[in-house]
């Protein structure tokens, strides 16, 4: 059935229905979901999530749960970070730079593809719209380039091996995704054509949308779309979507073949499901009579799965790979992070051991020789490296109840040994006491 087909089927609501959805634009209806219910009947909604007291300043639904989506996926994704042998802290800064990455360039991507919208009457571009970005305008293919792009080459400076670091971030974005796409149904946009279906939904907004691009949906797509009747919630089957790709990446994560696999799984499973959605869609971008997201995710699904087909061949005649995570080179980098994270709780524990006993007026000479041993001017720590590890080995880290002392003579020599400038050792004046001031900061 043809675009054009599925458009003159739909079903026209009442013109009742028609007068109170034009004369209450602050509902959205879906008038085929059951009889008389708060469906049916029209529910409030309200893109401002609230204004910040005395100032003009709002915060809009849109923009609060993009960036809950984000939150949350970050956390989840450093909580997987030690499986897939990445060290958090050295991925942090390339976290931080792909999501800015993410933001410039899913604004760059709808901009450039939508550019006639961002121009003055005059004729010049109007930056100030370019950079308003609270009441949407974001596109989802540009900010997975930009992430990409930035995260990557912050990535190779840290030394990170990128497509461990996309395995772990992967299902995350379809988190943020899943999340950020109902920001779409509060601003009532990335909706799609005329439904006949009970979930199809309406607003005095797709009234208004439908019935300027009329013409030219009938040009570029060959779809006939009536404004008074439902539209399919566009935005609805993509987060389900994206829930179901998470649930499926996120328990096949422990099973991959090789690093960027799941990556890979994730390009070509949100991919497929945008192909198809984007079809429906009526506010997609276009390059020419082309939808570009359409033409996108097409070739994502296709570039996808070659290259699983490939690098799964390829690691099946080799018989021999093994995942970052198992390499002693992830094992090493885990290792330090551990042994720098129990060194900063151990130096904790010793000041406040020694400023306790010292507001007691207790003999604390011993704490105080053993935190100068471990933290002080001269204390040493060994330098953890790849060789001191074996090729598939289960990395092992420290327990909590660990103590750090390290059997030096067996692992360090005079190379393998460097001061530590990260942590500030606690100052011991001519008394052997702690000074009076940092006593007094603790």
């Amino acid at each position: 059935m043809t675009s054009l087909t599925m458009g003159m089927l739909a079903k026209t609501v009442s013109n009742t229905m028609q007068r109170e959805i034009i004369s209450n634009p602050d509902k959205v209806y879906f008038p085929f979901l059951g009889g008389d219910n708060i469906f049916t009947n029209g529910f409030k909604l309200n893109n401002v999530m609230f204004k910040i007291p005395g100032t003009n300043f709002v915060i809009y639904w849109y923009g609060f749960l993009i960036a809950l989506g984000i939150l949350i996926a970050m956390i989840y994704g450093f909580r997987r970070m030690r499986s897939f042998g990445i060290n958090p802290d050295s991925a942090t800064d390339s976290v931080i730079g792909g999501l800015i990455g993410a933001i410039v360039g899913a604004r760059l991507y709808y901009v450039i593809f939508s550019l006639s919208d961002y121009m003055t009457e005059s004729g010049s571009i109007d930056w100030k719209a370019i950079i308003s970005v609270r009441d949407g305008g974001l596109a989802i293919y540009g900010g997975l380039i930009g992430a990409i792009l930035v995260g990557g080459i912050i990535a190779k400076i840290k030394k990170l091996k990128l497509v461990t670091l996309l395995d772990v971030v992967a299902p995350g974005f379809l988190i943020g995704q899943a999340i950020g796409r109902w920001g779409n149904f509060f601003n009532q946009e990335a909706f799609g054509s005329n439904t006949t279906l009970p979930w199809g939904m309406m607003s005095s907004k797709t009234v208004s949308y439908l019935s300027e691009v009329q013409t030219d949906l009938a040009d570029k797509a060959g779809v006939m779309v009536d404004q008074y009747a439902p539209v399919h919630p566009c935005f609805l089957y993509e987060s389900l979507w994206c829930i179901l790709g998470f649930v499926i990446l996120h328990l096949y994560a422990k099973h991959r073949k090789f690093d960027g696999e799941i990556f890979l799984m994730y390009i070509g499973w949100y991919g497929l499901g945008r192909f198809f959605i984007e079809m429906l869609r009526t506010d997609s971008l276009y390059l020419a009579n082309i939808k570009v997201s359409e033409l996108v995710a097409g070739t994502c699904v296709l570039v996808s799965i070659v290259l699983i087909i490939i690098f799964r061949s390829m690691v099946k005649r080799n018989g021999d790979y093994k995942l970052y995570a198992d390499t002693a080179v992830s094992k090493a980098q885990l290792a330090e992070y551990d042994m720098f994270e129990k060194m900063k709780s151990e130096k904790s524990e010793l000041k406040k051991k020694i400023n306790d006993a010292k507001a007691n007026g207790e003999d604390f000479s011993a704490l105080q020789a053993e935190y100068d041993k471990k933290f002080g001017k001269n204390a040493v720590k060994p330098e953890i490296k790849a060789e001191m590890f074996d090729e598939g080995e289960n990395y092992t880290p420290i327990a909590d109840n660990e103590s750090l002392d390290l059997d030096m003579d067996n692992i360090q020599d005079e190379n393998d040994i460097k001061e530590l400038d990260e942590l500030e050792p606690v100052e011991q004046n001519n008394s052997n006491d702690i000074n009076e001031e940092e006593a007094e900061d603790e």
